[in-house]
Order: C-alpha cells, then structure tokens, then sequence
C-alpha cells in the first residue's frame, strides 16, 4: 500500500504510544499522587444566628447586640491535608518565618480560632502554641510547621466578623520540592478527587494533538522542517571559555535544521563585544547576524546591544601538580598576583618559583577573575612573553599573557610552579594540573545551583545582539534553541548552569 511508508508508519506508532502515554498519565493520577503536596479547601463558610436564608448575617435577631463589633459574624471550617505521597516535615516548610503557612481571609477580621484533628492524630495538636508561631492578626491567621503523614489533616475552625461569607481565602506559604495547592470545596465527608480537571483536559488534547499530527503525517508527502527552524548564516563570536557548548550547540542545530549555517569564531569576551559593535555599525539598519558571547556584562556605553542571560559559568584556579596545595585564601591569591609572592615556599609549598599563567586583557575569563576574586584589581604587568624567562628582571615574578583557555592550561600543565584560571569543565578534564580552592569552597556547580556554596569565582554568560534581530531570523531561533530549547542539555553537560531552569532563574536574576 502506497501510505505504508517508513515515515507514515512512525507516525502511526508515535500516536498509538501517545494515546499509550495518555492513559497511563490517567492511571499514574490515580494511583500515584504527586511526592509532596500540601492541600487546603474550605468546607464551611457561614453566617452566625442570623438571617442565614440570605446568605448573609444582620444584627437584627441581637445574637451579638452587646458586641456591635461580631457584626456579619461567620464561621469558616478551613482544611488543610498531606495529599501527596510522602510526609511533610517541620524542616520542609520553606518560609522565612517562624509559622510555616499563612490564611488569609479578604475583607474579614479574625476573632477567634480552634483546632480539631482526627482522633487517631493527637500528637498535632502539641503544635498549635504561640512560641512555634501559631496566631492571628487582622486577618490573618498564622499556621505553624506542622509535621503531616500522607492522608493526614487538621481542621482550623476559625470565627470571623466584618465581611460577607464566600469572600476569598487562600493560602500562602511553601513545600520544598513541593506544592501548597487548593483542592476543591468539599463537605466534610468527602474525599478530594482523584485527578484533576486539568490533567483530564490536558490528556485529551494531548491524544487530539497526536492524532492530529499522525494523520496530517500521513496525508502530507513533505516533510518539514523541526518548529522554531531558520535558514541562513550566522556568526558566533565572544568567550572562548564558553566555546565548547557554542560549537556543540551549533553543530546539533546544523543537524536538526536544515539550511543553517552556523559559524564558531570566539576571540575573547571583549574582543567579540567590540567586533559585534564594529558589525552593527556597518550594517546601519536592522540586527546583523552576528552573537557575541561574554563571561559577565558587557560595558558601559554600548546602549544598541542588547542582553540575553544564557548560564551561570563557573572558573576555578589551577595549579601545577608538582604544588600540592588544594587550597588558598583570597587574602594569599591576591598576594600572588601583586608580586609579593614569589615562591610557593611562602605558603607552605614547594621550593619552587611562582609563575602567573594569564589571559590577555580582551579575555571575560580574566575579568570575572579580577572583579569577583581579586576584588576589582588588576594583575601585576606582565613581565615574559615564553612563560619561562624575565624579560623585565625588575619584576618579581614571571607572569605571561596568552590567547585562550586552552593555551593557559596547556602552558600551567608544562610549567613546575605555575598558576593559572580556566573555566571549570576545561580545567577537570586537563592532566598535570589540579583545581584550588577558595577560602575552603570548591569549585562545584551542583553546590552552586542548590544555594549551598559560596564559592566567588562565576559569573553570567551574556549572549548579545545588536538591537533585536526579527523574530524569523537564524540568530533569534538559535538563542530560542540554546537557552530555552535542546540547547539547555548541551549548557548543563559542558559543567554551566542554564539561566532558564527554576534554579538558574534565581543565580541569574
């Protein structure tokens, strides 16, 4: 049969295992519920003794006469559940404050609060007192750090005066790798429901979509381009530590889309600043197809080039094995790049010569190494142009200047004594040299990226285009694909961290 094609049979198969997946996406909501999270609902929310067929409280029965202040008194039943899968500790609530949730209740005064809880949970309510946080103010009622098996829950009976009933309440706080979410109102009895009205909608157009996209396959003799794909040319340019995940990067997109040409030429940070500026001013009108890429902000006076946070990249000083230090303080680095170190002796090393492995002055490596380690200072000037002889003897030390990342590795792994900085991945995959580190922090991106090391030498990776090149061009769908598509596995795998995940959000933001 003429529609039994290779490619119209994958098309096929890919819808069977979409409606596949879409079914089992069903089961696993029924069956497995998420790891953590912390559900809320209201089950009551009433008038108090009054006109209660109206829905709304008046004074005139005199139930709160002597208190003109219970005016449009209401009773709120607030629930509040471990729906998930695992318990929720103390420690998992995110919080800065010493409660671990707040209930806020729109255009309400609270008046008075009481807890209940199922028989078989006593041990919760040793949680509920002032000095583990819990209380209200105006309107708002503060939740303690309430440990809760899966299937627990508590019961927050809480009064009220000022406001009409079905006015808002929400909940606000936090769950480490987690959710406080609302579920459905409920009376008393019931359960939540097993899955979401979401998750039911987005299951059926995910089978509507794959269908579709398998019969429009099958109709269809052409075979497009993937989404987001341009033709043309394009120049990359800028930071030579970042140049690893710029030609992986390019060479995956070459391969997806056809008729993109994308060209890896880094000579530096500033130099591919300066070169796109150059570019832009030739090219008069419109964006031309040139990205440069730098290792931290570009400088000052260049208003026409415009920013895109790509990763967080982090450095690290390396050091000749033959000096077995594996840590220094910033206080003795700064010392060493003054001159005032000049044998490794002084810092309980070797009897060997100190000599100062560095890039050149257009290098974002090097910048990022005087702003962030160095304190914003300046290297001593540079005094040898093998890396080996002085040609100044005046000067203290033998410090030398080269092109790239790869030559000041090279140079620090042939050199007894050297010392040098190179972006982290090319520095761990380097024989005859080994990482420092800082003040007791090592260099590691996993520590970084989960906010437990303070490690300083890292910075931002900036991507910049002159203006902003339109939206169907060849340098708009790369920087698409290399921050927020495919591209953001090849950042992770040469040792950055994207910009464009939750945690790489907060470092680059």
């Amino acid at each position: 049969m003429e529609w039994l094609s290779a490619e119209n049979v994958v098309a096929v198969g890919t819808a069977v295992l979409g409606i596949a997946a879409s079914g089992l996406m069903l089961w696993y909501e029924r069956r497995v519920p998420r790891r953590k999270r912390l559900g809320y609902r209201v089950q009551m929310d009433n008038p108090i003794g009054d006109d209660v067929r109206s829905g709304r409280s008046n004074s005139r029965l005199g139930l709160f006469d002597e208190n003109p202040d219970m005016a449009d008194a209401t009773l709120v039943l607030l629930r509040i559940e471990n729906d998930g899968s695992q318990g929720i500790d103390r420690d998992d609530y995110t919080g800065p404050e010493r409660h671990g949730l707040t209930a806020v209740f729109t255009d309400r005064t609270i008046r008075g609060v009481s807890v209940t809880q199922p028989t078989d949970a006593d041990h919760l309510m040793d949680h509920f007192t002032a000095d583990r946080g819990f209380g209200y103010e105006g309107n708002r009622l503060h939740i303690p750090r309430v440990p809760l098996n899966r299937g627990d829950h508590f019961k927050l009976l809480v009064l009220l005066s000022g406001g009409d009933v079905g006015r808002g309440i929400r909940l606000t706080g936090g769950i480490r790798e987690g959710e406080v979410h609302p579920n459905r109102s409920a009376a008393p009895d019931d359960k939540p429901p097993l899955f979401s009205r979401a998750a039911r909608t987005i299951t059926v157009m995910l089978t509507v979509c794959v269908v579709t996209l398998a019969a429009i396959v099958v109709v269809r003799d052409d075979d497009p381009p993937p989404v987001g794909c341009e033709r043309g040319r394009l120049t990359l340019i800028g930071s030579t530590a970042f140049e690893p995940v710029l030609r992986e990067a390019a060479r995956k997109y070459e391969r997806d889309c056809e008729g993109a040409r994308v060209t890896v030429d880094p000579h530096g940070s500033a130099a591919g600043i300066r070169e796109l500026a150059a570019a832009g001013a030739r090219a008069g009108k419109g964006s031309p197809a040139v990205v440069a890429l730098s290792d931290g902000p570009k400088p000052a006076g260049l208003p026409q080039l415009r920013e895109n946070r790509v990763a967080v990249s982090v450095f690290a000083l390396v050091v000749n094995d033959a000096v077995p230090l594996r840590n220094l303080s910033t206080a003795d680095v700064r010392r060493l790049y003054r001159g005032e170190i000049t044998d490794w002796r002084r810092l309980g090393g070797p009897a060997l010569p100190v000599v100062l492995v560095s890039r050149d002055s257009g290098s974002g490596t090097r910048q990022v190494f005087q702003r962030r380690v160095l304190g914003g200072r300046g290297e001593i000037a540079a005094s040898s142009v093998d890396c080996v002889a002085k040609d100044d003897v005046t000067a203290p030390v033998v410090r030398c200047e080269l092109d790239s990342t790869d030559q000041v590795l090279a140079q620090v792994a042939g050199t007894r004594g050297a010392i040098g900085y190179s972006e982290l991945n090319l520095a761990s995959g380097t024989k005859g040299v080994h990482r420092l580190d800082l003040d007791g922090e090592s260099a590691s991106v996993d520590a970084i990226e989960h906010g437990t090391s303070a490690y300083p030498y890292r910075e931002i990776e900036y991507a910049y285009t002159y203006g902003r090149p339109p939206a169907d061009s060849l340098a708009s769908s790369f920087l698409t694909y290399l921050t927020r598509g495919n591209g953001q596995d090849v950042i992770r795998t040469h040792g950055h961290v994207p910009c464009w995940t939750p945690e790489g959000m907060k470092l680059c933001a």
